[in-house]
């Protein structure tokens, strides 16, 4: 399934229904299935597996056209679900909750597993093109480069987690980490910024079946809000700003692909300007 980005023009015109159909992604994460969902922002990826009594293979899916799935393209991993493992070409890495694994382009077979069928692991996938290989590799959550940002003042503290990226787990161009909310803490990453030289996608996860985060996107001059419920995507293009705020604690995978991996390649937005 082909999900298509409008521009920041069309965007500003749309209802909400509308915003809701082309830049929420929902319902990647089924008992027993590998669901994928294939966007024409930077031909990235999404995708969620949750394998229960047997393993998951990704397999090459007919809209990528190629012999196997990372043919031309590299993997991001991250486990929010169970125990499980995952073997790539032969290799088994354990997968504990928030471990996160990166797959080099060119490897042949990805197969995922859970430990416990009663409590499967539940894989998130981020995948851009890559034109260069690099190796497959494994991160446990306790080994990423942590930042703490925020403050409770502000009811943003978080800690920030990154796995992908130029000082870490090497990639083509995919960058990838968790941020996760402080208890007492609802906002997220303000004061908002746009990424003029690539993409990102925010996974919202660890969410009470009640709560919800209102996400803002949008450009800073007309910004609109996607209500977000937990396990669901929102894609955010060059143009728009992404932040939000919940009304419980909560963590989010974010994910980014494009010109370049320079973390803090970004342009933030002062807060008298938004509306």
């Amino acid at each position: 399934m082909m999900q298509y980005l409008p521009d920041s023009a069309r965007f500003e015109r749309m209802t909400a229904d509308e915003v809701r159909t082309h830049f929420l992604v929902s319902g990647l994460f089924k008992q027993g299935q590998v669901s994928l969902r294939f966007t024409d922002l930077d031909r990235v990826v999404l995708g969620g597996i949750v394998p229960v009594e047997k393993p998951l293979s990704l397999g090459a899916p007919e809209a990528l056209r190629a012999e196997y799935f990372t043919e031309r393209r590299e993997i991001g991993l991250l486990n929010i679900g169970g125990a499980g493992g995952a073997t790539v070409d032969g290799r088994t890495f354990p997968m504990q909750r928030l471990d996160g694994l990166y797959v080099g382009q060119g490897s042949r077979e990805v197969t995922l597993a859970s430990e416990d069928p009663t409590r499967p692991a539940r894989y998130y996938l981020v995948s851009y093109p890559a034109y260069t290989s690099h190796p497959t590799t494994h991160l446990r959550r306790a080994d990423a480069d942590l930042t703490e940002l925020g403050s409770g003042e502000k009811s943003n503290r978080r800690n920030l987690y990154k796995y992908i990226h130029g000082d870490g787990i090497r990639s083509d161009q995919l960058v990838m980490g968790v941020t996760e909310l402080l208890e007492g803490s609802v906002w997220n990453t303000l004061p908002p910024h746009t990424h003029a030289r690539r993409t990102e996608v925010y996974l919202y996860f660890d969410m009470m079946a009640e709560d919800v985060v209102f996400h803002l996107m949008g450009t800073p001059g007309a910004t609109r809000s996607i209500v977000v419920r937990d396990a669901e995507a929102v894609l955010s293009p060059g143009w728009s700003i992404h932040a939000g705020a919940g009304t419980s604690r909560y963590m989010f995978c974010w994910a980014m692909g494009g010109e370049n991996q320079d973390f803090a390649d970004m342009q933030f937005v002062n807060m008298r300007e938004l509306k």
